[in-house]
């Protein structure tokens, strides 16, 4: 059997990934109707419905539902193809992360990886946003989550700790922090952080009264890390991000209990693309420094 249309299976695939022919048009810059008709032309050639026309939306078939994944696969093998030819001439490594990890963590390294491969230049780009592979500018990137994501090869960097940690200046405003108790008599940064009760619970505090407004949110750790270094109140705070300033006594971690979050951090490229050579590299890279962390 003779291969459909291109057009018809890109236009199938786009679809059946959005579960919406009117965001496959605005995806691939057609009419709804060349959309319904292009899909027409692939059912009369595969000789079955691919899609249950609903009153306000459509969902693939059985057998739209087998053919889509191989679909999606199929453009993933040829993006990988021309990234990897595109690859010579630009040299570019795009990696989309979480801002929290880049700040802390990733650009302090970054001058190591430049070292280690001078030909490559990166892009970085920081965002809370779960970037999707097969549409928008990206080799690789760091998410924070409890699973994995179908597609993509992850691979995990650590579990996501978490401890309080102040300036030794506060500790000082109160004669030391000796024990979880004194924490009690400090400003509290984000007290409405589930991971407060967690690790109270931890010490066998229940129900801690922490002083601070319940409606503050600093939103990323790296901020509440630079409040804490300020001196502003005592921060809960993971580890790994704050090695260097604990090393340098810039902050205090005044207990070795450490609660465990759920979720952790991932470093994930598509499936298709293991083995072009500036995710290789990148992949090798950053999974023998990760070594550098206690987990």
């Amino acid at each position: 059997m003779n291969l459909p249309p291109l057009a018809a299976i890109r236009v199938f695939e786009a679809a059946a990934r959005h579960g919406n022919f009117t965001k496959a048009a605005e995806e691939l810059g057609m009419t709804q109707a060349a959309v319904s008709y292009q899909i027409k032309l692939l059912e009369e050639r595969v000789g079955a419905a691919l899609f249950l026309r609903l009153p306000r939306q459509v969902a693939l078939t059985e057998i739209g539902a087998r053919l889509a994944p191989s679909m999606t696969d199929a453009f993933e093998i040829l993006r990988a193809a021309f990234a990897t030819m595109r690859e010579s001439t630009e040299g570019i490594l795009t990696i989309t992360t979480i801002p929290t990890f880049a700040a802390t963590w990733l650009v302090p390294r970054l001058g190591s990886f430049h070292m280690e491969h001078p030909s490559l230049a990166v892009r970085l780009k920081s965002t809370r946003d779960m970037v999707d592979f097969s549409r928008q500018e990206a080799d690789v990137g760091i998410r924070s989550g409890q699973v994995k994501w179908p597609g993509l090869v992850c691979h995990k960097l650590f579990q996501a700790d978490f401890t309080p940690m102040l300036s030794p200046t506060l500790a000082a405003s109160i004669g030391g922090v000796k024990t979880p108790e004194d924490i009690l008599k400090l400003p509290i940064l984000d007290p409405g952080d589930p991971w407060w009760n967690i690790w109270f619970n931890l010490v066998g505090i229940d129900k801690p009264a922490l002083r601070g407004d319940l409606r503050t949110r600093l939103g990323d750790q790296h901020l509440e890390g630079r409040a804490v270094l300020a001196g502003q109140g005592v921060g809960i705070l993971t580890p790994v991000f704050f090695q260097s300033e604990l090393q340098q006594g810039q902050l205090i971690q005044p207990f070795n209990v450490v609660g465990t979050s759920k979720h952790a951090y991932w470093l994930v490229y598509p499936e298709a693309r293991r083995n072009v050579p500036k995710i290789r590299a990148f992949r090798d890279w950053m999974l023998g420094h990760i070594g550098e962390v206690k987990t």
